[in-house]
């Protein structure tokens, strides 16, 4: 079909439709193309602040477990402290009390008779690496010797040293024998012993 200038203004109108909506067209696809784009970049940002609120969510999370993980450790060592502070574990050697104690079990006639020295207290390392925190590890050593009539009496003195006086005392050793010049099934003493232990404190460094 061929269009002639005498054609042209009966289309003209027809062509300039067409030319405002082929503008129209490239308009409202740069609009849409830069529209998506910018929600594009909306959603990478979207994304970006979400990640980071669950990582800080997360290390939230982190912290509170933490803290009442500590917060349950603390109670615990509290209660361990008291304890220790109760059986007199803590502090300066209590030797008075061992005294009167070791007087009380001697009362109490488990064995036949024994004897005791405590010596003056010195640093102490145990044969196992102990991390004892902000405490010194002390102790003062005391030998035992004891007339028995049998091996039991010698278990029994121990269990009364261990449940009724305060403190704590490591046995670290004991040699029985028997007494041969005692008549058998006498009340005479059948055998002696020779024992060695300690009795082990605790200091705080900061208390001094």
């Amino acid at each position: 079909m061929t269009l002639s200038k005498a054609d042209f203004p009966y289309i003209k109108w027809s062509l300039l439709a067409f030319v405002l909506a082929l503008v129209c067209g490239s308009a409202a696809l740069a609009i849409s193309g830069s529209y998506v784009s910018r929600a594009q970049q909306q959603q990478k940002s979207a994304q970006h602040q979400l990640s980071e609120a669950q990582r800080q969510l997360g290390a939230e999370r982190s912290r509170l477990a933490v803290a009442q993980n500590d917060q349950k450790n603390m109670a615990t060592y509290a209660q361990e402290y008291a304890a220790l502070l109760d059986r007199k574990i803590i502090g300066s050697d209590q030797r008075l009390d061992w005294i009167e104690g070791l007087d009380k079990i001697r009362k109490q006639n488990r064995v036949l008779d024994y004897k005791y020295s405590i010596s003056p207290q010195q640093p102490y390392t145990p044969p196992l690496l102990v991390d004892s925190g902000n405490f010194d590890l002390n102790r003062s050593a005391m030998n035992l010797h004891f007339d028995l009539l049998h091996e039991e009496q010698l278990m029994n003195f121990f269990d009364a040293l261990r449940t009724d006086v305060e403190g704590l005392f490591i046995l670290d050793r004991c040699a029985l024998a028997r007494n041969v010049a005692a008549p058998e099934n006498s009340a005479a003493p059948q055998l002696t012993a020779e024992c060695s232990g300690g009795w082990l404190t605790l200091q705080s460094r900061s208390a001094k």
